[in-house]
């Protein structure tokens, strides 16, 4: 079955860096756009980011540009979001996700709390 398993996240200061990543099984990786999502306090859950089938079409949030990098790896199963000057505002439970057909998967999601 279709399984993502998120890890990385943590405590970390205003203008910290965080790497989470994101493992996949169960589908054929290389051929799915890959995506992170994020759900802060309060919020809704928005798009993060999101990296085609070869890492070549990568889109980000406004919020994130400059700031966050994703990066997969077709022969790990693997895609990262790299977090660089990271503000209070990204405190979030971060998620994996894939979308198979019209079913949208997630993984557990991994906590970021951006505090001083």
């Amino acid at each position: 079955q279709v399984q993502l398993v998120e890890s990385g996240g943590g405590l970390v200061q205003p203008g910290g860096s965080l790497r989470l990543s994101c493992a996949a099984s169960g589908f054929d990786f290389s051929r799915y756009v890959m995506s992170w999502y994020r759900q802060g306090p309060g919020k809704e859950r928005e798009l993060v980011g999101s990296a085609t089938t070869f890492g070549g079409g990568i889109k980000y949030a406004d919020s994130v540009k400059g700031r966050f990098t994703i990066s997969r790896d077709n022969g790990k199963n693997t895609v990262a979001l790299q977090m660089n000057s990271l503000k209070p505002e990204d405190t979030a439970v971060y998620y994996c996700n894939v979308k198979l057909g019209q079913k949208p998967y997630w993984g557990q999601g991994t906590q970021v709390t951006v505090s001083s």
